[in-house]
């Protein structure tokens, strides 16, 4: 799935709409003390008020909120796996509303097994039926777009944590009289998911069951042993351990030794790259798609096996691929922080080129190249000339 692709889908959890509806929800609570289920219940969601289903569908939503790689992952299913989870999914989506359950407490079954939690859960699952219009093929028909759509059945899980009530002091209007609220009843925080997914994938339309959207709280910060233990899916790379990857990559095909110029032509590169590629589609750069950003931007003096050894010795892997999005920094905004002990700079990839490190008397200084005069606090700083000319440094 793409950002386009989870949009779409994320915008029509709302109530009474045309092109999304809950068939059921079955909620299963989890006891911290014993990971086990301590009660489960499961009923048509149109039976719940309006009320809980609004809290519902805000909590379906935030799953889903979020960046891809950075806090949701389309992740592949594991081949050959006993029991696996896309079977019991799979099952579980097509099955009736006995089948339905008993599929999802396997699921529950797979979260429990040699894991204790910390607080008590509520893991939530959905089955509903997702309608999007298809594109009109012929402009001048007066066919409404709506009058043909596509239908699937999904399944969306979230999990969220339970959180003790608040001690509050209460005024009795009718005593006359300041009672303490007693409440020992636990609040589950729909507000915070810490995890869930979302079965199958969808891309263009077209349903993909040999992958599943998971979602994770933090950023960066998947649970891999819920991908792997639970979802038996694929490991997966954030879009920060892509960056790290691409960034050890370009540092021993350069010996580290790269200059700011050399930097914003690789990103530009980059940049170029994505541009020209389809919006839907993500690009991914192999170590010959490196190779040849690195020789564009002014490094010579690689060649293929340079950089097919480098993917080997950082990744162990020579035919990994790298996702563009992940590894160049949001290019039309300050996303490049330049720290130093005096200040800290932020710049956009693009104004990258204008920035220099120079040697000057045996001092290193940051040059930035500006086209107007510099104002500090209200005052307009008059030029300054060198005394000698600055050698630019090759780091």
């Amino acid at each position: 799935m793409n950002k386009k692709d989870i949009a779409n889908i994320r915008k029509q959890f709302k109530v009474d709409n045309e092109f999304m509806k809950m068939r059921e929800i079955f909620n299963v609570y989890i006891m911290k003390e014993s990971s086990e289920i301590y009660h489960y219940e499961s009923q048509p969601f149109e039976m719940l008020d309006q009320d809980q289903q609004e809290l519902f569908m805000g909590n379906f939503k935030k799953v889903l909120s979020g960046q891809l790689d950075e806090k949701l992952f389309e992740l592949k299913f594991k081949r050959d796996i006993e029991n696996s989870s896309q079977l019991i999914l799979h099952q579980g989506l097509l099955g009736s509303d006995d089948d339905w359950r008993e599929k999802m407490l396997l699921i529950v079954e797979k979260m429990l097994k040699d894991k204790q939690y910390e607080m008590d859960l509520v893991v939530t699952f959905i089955r509903g039926e997702y309608f999007k219009a298809m594109k009109r093929t012929n402009e001048e028909t007066e066919e409404n777009g709506r009058d043909t759509v596509y239908s699937h059945s999904f399944i969306l899980c979230s999990i969220n944590k339970t959180q003790d009530p608040k001690k509050e002091l209460l005024f009795d209007y009718v005593e006359k009289e300041f009672k303490y609220n007693i409440v020992v009843n636990p609040i589950i925080n729909l507000n915070q998911p810490v995890g869930g997914f979302l079965f199958p994938c969808f891309t263009n339309s077209a349903a993909d069951v040999n992958h599943v959207l998971y979602a994770t709280a933090k950023a960066f910060e998947p649970d891999h042993e819920f991908i792997e233990e639970v979802l038996d899916a694929e490991e997966t790379m954030t879009a920060k351990d892509d960056k790290a990857v691409f960034e050890e990559i370009v540092k021993d095909v350069t010996k580290d030794q790269l200059n700011t110029s050399t930097l914003a032509s690789v990103y530009e590169e980059i940049h170029r790259v994505m541009e020209d590629t389809d919006e839907e589609d993500t690009p991914r750069l192999d170590y010959k798609d490196v190779e040849r950003v690195l020789k564009m931007s002014g490094i010579e003096e690689i060649d293929t096996e340079k950089v097919k050894s480098s993917f080997q010795r950082v990744v162990d892997d020579e035919q990994y691929e790298l996702k563009a999005s992940s590894i160049i920094p949001k290019y039309n905004s300050k996303s490049i922080k330049i720290d130093t002990k005096l200040a800290k700079i932020s710049i956009s990839p693009q104004d990258l080129k204008f920035v220099r490190q120079v040697h000057l008397s045996g001092k290193r200084y940051l040059m930035i190249e500006v086209e107007e005069d510099t104002v500090i606090e209200g005052f307009r700083m008059i030029p300054e000339a060198f005394a000698n000319k600055a050698e630019e440094n090759t780091d």
